[in-house]
């Protein structure tokens, strides 16, 4: 059977890949010390589940409007004013099935063949792989950790051609955990709109910030890059609602228009009753979202610490999101074979860098439990010292 060309120029997802291998593992009673997905460990918050079990009490089962609820399309608007000071009609926004929907339907909608879209690297792997599904050819600037992993005015530049239709920018980033300060992110802005280019600001872990960092959303910089900038969000993340699968977009009207088409002819509308869910998340209390980040600014500052005292090993300090990227190079391995060779034998599951397009590097999420994080941490340590 012939697939489509498009099919066969991606890979598999290699997070999902080894997430499963992993939980395959622990099914058969293996001890795993499981570092793969970015997926919260703490339950979805209760007043989150009582909002979506009251909306099953009350019916809204059926079908819903292709651009979502309009009640958490108001919910949105309120929150991007308040947070990120970015001013939108409900008309802007559209509800997704997930964060991850959200970007791929903006593809969809944007990007044809001969459209270049810029991705600094590392990236979070689905990047490169949307980009090529809607035919389009994916640029990728290479990042220095030198640098903390952030693209500067002068790669942007550099990498535009006439081709070039869209940037993506990820602050918090997935997979390194570096945030763009506020002058880095109008410094970018500046050169958006001097090319007249479109951005679109993965902004799914915006709320996972620690020390000093601060988020500031591109769109929010002047009204001639607002004019430029798609903003894609999510609930998964802030809100441990990973399987509830609801995102949402931000952006011009003529491009929610179009996603709005393609939601109508793939996904029809994301479930009803989860948008409730949604709402209480965005409107009732905050103090989850705090509890959770306290957890994380825990782990974090224990994790960093830890592997920056395993020989061989190094990596910079995470200031959002909840992942390390670890420099193996010193190791002499690839990233792939470094992974397959720490699960196989010691049964830790890691995400090889080559994913997100550095084959130097090694992604863990410290968004799992303390014990499991200092159990993992030393199976590491005596891997890296048997090499």
């Amino acid at each position: 059977m012939k697939l489509a060309a498009r099919v066969n120029q991606v890979p598999p997802s290699l997070t999902l890949a080894i997430s499963a291998k992993a939980k395959t593992l622990k099914s058969s009673g293996i001890d795993v010390c499981s570092f793969g997905t970015g997926e919260p460990d703490f339950p979805t918050p209760q007043h989150i589940c009582d909002a979506a079990k009251k909306a099953l009490d009350e019916g809204k089962t059926k079908y819903g409007a292709a651009a979502g609820e309009l009640a958490l399309r108001k919910a949105i608007v309120d929150k991007l004013q308040t947070a990120n000071n970015l001013s939108y009609s409900p008309d802007n926004i559209i509800v997704t099935n997930g964060g991850k929907f959200s970007l791929y339907n903006l593809m969809q909608t944007l990007i044809e063949a001969g459209d270049e879209v810029i991705i600094p690297a590392p990236y979070w792997l689905s990047y490169p792989e949307m980009v090529k599904l809607a035919s389009g050819t994916p640029v990728i600037v290479e990042t220095i950790e030198a640098n903390q992993y952030k693209i500067t005015p002068q790669q942007l530049q550099a990498a535009i051609t006439p081709r070039t239709k869209l940037f993506i920018l990820n602050s918090p980033s997935n997979p390194t955990g570096t945030v763009y300060t506020p002058d880095e992110i109008r410094a970018l802005a500046d050169v958006v709109v001097q090319n007249d280019i479109l951005v679109v600001s993965d902004e799914i872990y915006e709320n996972l910030l620690y020390d000093d960092a601060q988020h500031l959303s591109i769109g929010a910089v002047n009204p001639e890059i607002f004019q430029r900038a798609i903003i894609c969000n999510g609930f998964a993340k802030s809100y441990s609602m990973t399987g509830w699968r609801v995102g949402y977009t931000a952006a011009p009207d003529e491009i929610i228009k179009g996603m709005v088409k393609v939601q109508g002819h793939s996904t029809s509308n994301v479930c009803t009753f989860a948008q409730y869910g949604a709402i209480a998340a965005l409107t009732e209390s905050q103090d989850c979202v705090k509890q959770m980040l306290s957890a994380f600014a825990e782990r974090r500052e224990y994790i960093y610490q830890a592997v920056n005292s395993i020989s061989l090993l190094s990596c910079p300090k995470p200031y959002g999101a909840f992942y390390v990227f670890i420099d193996i190079s010193k190791t002499g391995k690839t990233s792939l074979d470094f992974c397959n060779s720490l699960l196989e034998s010691l049964q830790v599951a890691a995400i090889p860098g080559i994913a997100f397009g550095a084959d130097s590097c090694i992604r863990l999420s410290y968004a799992t439990d303390m014990d499991t994080i200092k159990k993992g941490i030393e199976r590491l340590d005596r891997f890296v010292n048997s090499l």
